[in-house]
């Protein structure tokens, strides 16, 4: 055998039409956020609609329209969550206290998702 390189061989693949255009890389948000966190993000999203519909007693569709927006929640110190949490829920008829120690707990150490991926 010859110690000299040859020419390389290279593979290429076409699509049946070369109009298409390329499909998107899958995973782009898992490598710049722990699919960890993501799922975590996701638990407790639905555990506060799940709790939503136990505090107000109702079916999905009868549920007020809240926003408890994580990030923010997590921009504010301590107190100040439980205000605004507060201010949400001001038109619950039960008691939210356990809610807002559930979800305060819950989001303990949560990082911040950029502003790009938020709805």
């Amino acid at each position: 055998m010859s110690a000299q390189p040859g020419p390389q061989a290279h593979v290429l693949f076409q699509s049946a039409q070369d109009d298409e255009p390329p499909q998107r890389r899958l995973g782009k948000l898992t490598v710049k956020y722990n699919r960890k966190d993501l799922q975590r993000r996701l638990d407790i999203e639905e555990w506060i609609e799940s709790q939503l519909y136990l505090l107000f007693d109702c079916e999905e569709d009868d549920v007020p329209e809240l926003e408890i927006d994580i990030d923010e929640l997590l921009d504010l110190p301590d107190a100040e969550q439980r205000s605004k949490l507060h201010a949400h829920l001001q038109e619950c008829g039960k008691p939210t206290e356990d809610f807002i120690n559930g979800l305060l707990y819950r989001i303990k150490g949560m990082r911040k998702m950029s502003g790009h991926l938020r709805k």
